[in-house]
């Protein structure tokens, strides 16, 4: 969670985090370490020339490791309650532990000197060994300098409340107080070689800061360029910065950066949630290098057929998990939202916007909004209204969004309001929405 780490850095203590059950992969380039008594969070990553760990270990809020948001806030269980300054935190299963320096636990792992996967029990980080009621896997690999990580969480809620979207981070990365030059390539024209830049400032005394990275890519880099990168394929959203002073490559030492990929995202009470992120240890040139390997080969596009593709909305939930064939949307409450995850394209390259769906309403008339890149949210005149027919089939919209004289650039997210008004038992079928360059793309 952004808020979590400068808590740590004000109220924790260091724990010298012991290596007592560690399980290894190593190549020509890196070695990496996962302690399987912290719930096998990466907890080692150096390259083989050297040696130097470059993963910060200063407490159980550290590490690379996996860590999930819900409701409700603040989360209570067992009979306690978190202390003031979590409430915030609401239901936050992490990988490591939690907050009183209780373990998570590995329940099963897997090594054959190729590809490790292990599943962890993870802890409540705000409350006193709690354990979460779900389950988490990671499957990890390398590939030169690079790790290779795929990642799941299991829900086995008692709560079955549809709790709104969080900001998901998609890993937690920490690394060591050398590599505190946060960058990232923020501009409009990604895959190009125009140079990358650092993250923005944070405001106020919070280290952390929230940039879309249009490469899909952030790292944590010295004076030489040389550190540690995170690639998040499909992803652009990022959250970073560095806490503390600049300093040796110390795993724990108090100061450290931190990234994070950041998906905003419906964690279901039985929800199976998967994504995938890369680690690369070397130069910039490396890392924008490996990034580019995941450079989108078309327009977006969304088709949920099996889950919600990182959508989220406002006002309004859907029919719950599992998802299967599209999304069902209910309209109980005036002006409900879906919300896509962030991305980018070009206005030019996509004139044409492409909604399957079928609608039961008395209304008439729905609504899809842009965000341009480099604009902190939606604005009214970024948005057309097109006309839905509203008898419970499934029809293509075709929405020429270049008829717009503020559809021009970069753009990063869509929203899609598909009535105004709350209607008792009205609803949508959403079974795929995407961008194109012609409207034949609808046949």
């Amino acid at each position: 969670m952004p808020f979590r780490l400068l808590l740590c850095v004000l109220l924790a203590s260091s724990v010298a985090v012991r290596a007592e059950k560690m399980s290894w992969l190593q190549n020509d380039a890196i070695k990496l370490g996962v302690d399987l008594d912290l719930g096998g969070a990466i907890t080692f990553l150096a390259s083989t020339k050297d040696g130097a760990n470059v993963i910060n270990n200063y407490d159980l809020g550290r590490q690379v490791q996996l860590s999930f948001f819900s409701g409700p806030v603040p989360f209570e269980a067992k009979g306690q309650k978190p202390a003031e300054h979590w409430k915030h935190i609401g239901w936050n299963p992490i990988q490591t532990g939690d907050d009183f320096k209780n373990a998570s636990r590995v329940t099963a792992h897997e090594n054959d000197g190729k590809k490790l996967h292990l599943t962890c029990l993870p802890m409540q980080w705000p409350l006193n060994n709690v354990p979460g009621d779900c389950t988490f896997d990671v499957w990890l690999e390398l590939e030169g300098p690079v790790v290779k990580a795929r990642a799941r969480l299991r829900n086995h809620r008692e709560d079955h409340t549809q709790y709104q979207a969080r900001l998901q981070e998609l890993p937690a990365v920490y690394a060591n107080a050398a590599f505190h030059r946060v960058m990232s390539y923020q501009g409009s024209h990604p895959f190009t070689g125009e140079p990358a830049s650092l993250a923005p400032k944070a405001h106020g005394t919070h280290p952390w800061s929230f940039w879309t990275g249009t490469e899909g890519w952030a790292a944590l880099l010295d004076e030489n360029d040389h550190g540690l990168g995170l690639i998040t394929p499909g992803r652009v959203h990022f959250t970073g910065g560095f806490a503390g002073k600049p300093g040796p490559n110390d795993t724990h030492g108090n100061s450290t950066g931190y990234l994070a990929g950041q998906g905003q995202e419906i964690l279901d009470h039985d929800i199976d949630y998967e994504f995938r992120y890369e680690l690369v240890l070397g130069s910039l040139k490396t890392i924008r290098e490996r990034a580019a390997v995941w450079q989108p080969k078309g327009p977006p596009s969304w088709t949920f057929a099996t889950d919600r593709q990182g959508w989220h909305y406002q006002n309004t939930a859907d029919i719950g998990w599992p998802v299967k064939e599209h999304l069902q949307v209910l309209f109980e409450k005036d002006d409900p939202q879906l919300v896509s995850p962030q991305t980018f394209w070009k206005a030019e390259e996509c004139p044409f916007l492409i909604i399957e769906a079928a609608f039961q309403t008395k209304q008439k008339h729905a609504v899809v909004m842009w965000q341009p890149h480099g604009q902190a949210s939606f604005a009214a005149k970024a948005a057309m209204t097109f006309p839905i027919q509203a008898d419970g089939a499934f029809h293509t919209h075709v929405i020429r969004l270049a008829e717009s004289p503020d559809y021009r650039g970069g753009m990063i997210r869509l929203r899609f309001d598909p009535v105004g008004q709350g209607e008792a038992g009205a609803w949508m079928k959403l079974r795929r929405v995407r961008l194109a360059a012609s409207p034949s793309a609808a046949d």
